[in-house]
């Protein structure tokens, strides 16, 4: 039983899983920790757990005590005795993977060299789902900060707080195997879109239709919608990925919601057969830079691998804005009260979107906010006019009619 459809029971429902599995103590556990115990009771129910005790033991500690080496798993370079035990390495090769569990996630690495697969669930934040990821797999997969990996994952055992990663079974959507070397992002080959979208999936919903006829949305379309307040950019995009998702299933879909509120959040959630990533109004602008730089990350290692990636932002103003608030003061402040710096890394995001010659595209069609009676908003929508490659503008008068 996989961890997202345990996460999705009721904790009554949960009891009666452990009741069955004849687990003791499970009346007196939070529910995460009533679903740790249960995934591990399903592993240990599929495998010998005698034979894998000490070849799992790198992975992180609830209270950073070192583990034991596993025998020869760790080379000599690895042997760090002033590193804690999540820091030192495991051969995922000589692992016993009977009873493993298959997840995944996107990949982050931190500073010491091993990495943490974030759950799109999450929307990437740091989560007891987190799967461990060992310096030597990034090494010997060549995995890169962004990728979407996806393999088994064994549960934390007494004393652990996360699960690990054991076998790695894709990369990106391709087999490790067969991936072979990667050209960075950067140094592909960026053309003009060849090949349309086609949004109508419903004859009476004019909307697609008229994006069909008068303003195409192409591979590696890089588009500004630019609308005012209540003039119905939300359900547009909800369109928007609905065709695609419909007409395009081979096109991998994801909507970004930064500084949003919850309840549009749950409502595109509802809408879309997609990915939604989202950061709501009440995080920090820290958390929404953080979002927009991981969905970044991701959607450029899926173009890297060939795929067309599609990426619906809600909006750019906003990014802008939480791009603004985290950048330090240098005196140097545009007209509407922008820090010279903090239009970067909104650009960088903007500009991403390409169609590459090398195969693989990545479409963002991006909301611009105006009529806020913002003078910043205009200023962000100034600067990012024109660097665009289609421009669609929405009219309040017309969507009140």
């Amino acid at each position: 039983m996989k961890i997202s459809t345990l996460q999705e029971k009721k904790l009554d429902e949960l009891r009666e899983i452990a009741r069955e599995l004849d687990l003791s103590g499970y009346s007196e556990l939070r529910k995460q920790d009533l679903i740790y115990r249960i995934l591990e009771a399903q592993a240990e129910g599929a495998a010998s757990d005698d034979e894998d005790a000490e070849a799992l033991s790198a992975q992180p500690s609830g209270d950073g005590a070192e583990q034991p080496d596993a025998d020869d798993a760790f080379d000599d370079e690895d042997q760090d005795t002033g590193k804690p035990a999540y820091m030192r390495r495991y051969d995922p090769d000589q692992t016993e993977l009977r009873g493993m569990l298959e997840e995944g996630g996107v990949l982050e690495v931190l500073p010491d060299g091993y990495g943490f697969l974030r759950s799109d669930e999450y929307s990437y934040r740091s989560s007891p789902d987190d799967i461990y990821v060992s310096p030597s797999q990034i090494k010997r997969f060549g995995l890169e900060e962004g990728d979407t990996v996806k393999g088994r994952v064994r549960p934390p055992k007494e004393g652990e707080k996360f699960f690990a990663l054991i076998q790695v079974d894709a990369i990106n959507g391709c087999d490790p195997d067969e991936l072979g070397e990667r050209s960075d992002f950067e140094y592909l080959t960026p053309i003009f879109p060849q090949e349309r979208f086609t949004l109508e999936v419903e004859s009476d919903s004019y909307g697609p239709r008229i994006l069909d006829l008068f303003a195409p949305i192409g591979k590696g379309q890089r588009g500004l919608i630019v609308s005012p307040p209540k003039a119905g950019k939300t359900v547009l995009l909800q369109k928007i990925a609905k065709g695609i998702t419909v007409n395009h299933p081979d096109t991998h879909l994801l909507v970004l919601l930064i500084d949003e509120r919850p309840e549009e959040v749950t409502d595109m959630n509802r809408a879309v057969d997609g990915e939604v990533v989202a950061s709501t109004f009440d995080k920090d602008p820290e958390r929404h830079v953080e979002v927009a730089d991981t969905v970044s990350l991701k959607v450029r290692r899926l173009v890297e691998s060939g795929q067309d990636v599609c990426v619906l932002l809600d909006s750019i103003t906003r990014l802008a804005r939480a791009h603004n608030a985290v950048t330090p003061e240098k005196g140097r402040t545009l007209s509407g009260g922008i820090e010279a710096g903090a239009l970067r890394g909104p650009k960088r995001f903007f500009g991403a979107a390409r169609n590459l010659e090398e195969g693989g595209s990545l479409t963002i069609i991006g909301t611009a906010l105006i009529e806020t009676g913002s003078r910043m908003d205009q200023v962000i929508f100034e600067e990012f006019k024109g660097t665009g490659n289609m421009e669609l503008v929405l009219d309040r008068e017309m969507a009140d009619r």
